[in-house]
């Protein structure tokens, strides 16, 4: 006993030293129960991501209500989804208000389409595209919904009509569109989800 007295006068540090030790070491457990817990709580959020659908930076689309295919251009910095329409015609049926319009792409035989109106959306004016004269700084679009194809997904969207024929592709899909999709763009690819094919989709859900 005499020597170990003896020790630990010697050696003042020692006792100090134990505290801290105990400290750290109860610490490191802490933070290792709060690391894990964090990982348990990104677990759900981790599972949504693997249930979205990774599509490229253009697609095919078909549009089953028309019966067309077109290549579409996926933009994750827009907020609706347009389609190239030309003659865009607003009328009345049976007391409600009506689009008629033709697809604007390269056909030779434009098909005529009419679909219920859906509502006016005012879309922002680009600083090239305002004119003083009519003193509006934004453009007033018929709105319809339209029944897509997309990889194997199908889903219905809204889609604003405008001519597009500047553009390369005839039909603009915006961010509110592709969260009803569940995509995830990935820029670097282009038509990754392959040629539209939903007959499963689409017979799963009549069931």
């Amino acid at each position: 006993m005499t020597a170990i007295k003896k020790l630990s006068h010697s050696f003042p540090s020692v006792r100090r030293l134990d505290v801290p030790l105990c400290l750290s070491q109860g610490t490191m457990k802490s933070n290792y129960f709060a690391v894990l817990l964090s990982c348990l709580c990104c677990l759900p959020s981790l599972a949504q991501a693997t249930e979205k659908t990774i599509y490229g930076l253009n697609e095919y689309v078909l549009l089953d209500d028309f019966g067309m295919k077109l290549p579409a251009k996926l933009d994750t910095g827009a907020m609706t989804a347009s389609l190239s329409a030309r003659n865009i015609q607003r009328f009345k049926r049976d007391g409600e208000t009506w689009v008629r319009f033709e697809v604007a792409t390269d056909s030779e035989q434009p098909q005529q389409i009419e679909k219920p109106l859906a509502r006016i959306s005012k879309i922002k004016r680009r600083a090239g595209d305002y004119d003083p004269k009519q003193g509006k700084t934004y453009t007033a679009r018929p709105v319809v919904y339209v029944n897509v194809c997309m990889g194997e997904s199908y889903r219905r969207i809204e889609v604003n009509l405008t001519d597009r024929s500047a553009f390369e592709y005839p039909l603009l899909i915006g961010s509110t569109a592709l969260e009803t999709f569940d995509a995830l763009v990935d820029p670097s690819q282009k038509y990754a989800a392959g040629k539209p094919d939903c007959t499963t989709t689409v017979a799963n859900s009549a069931e």
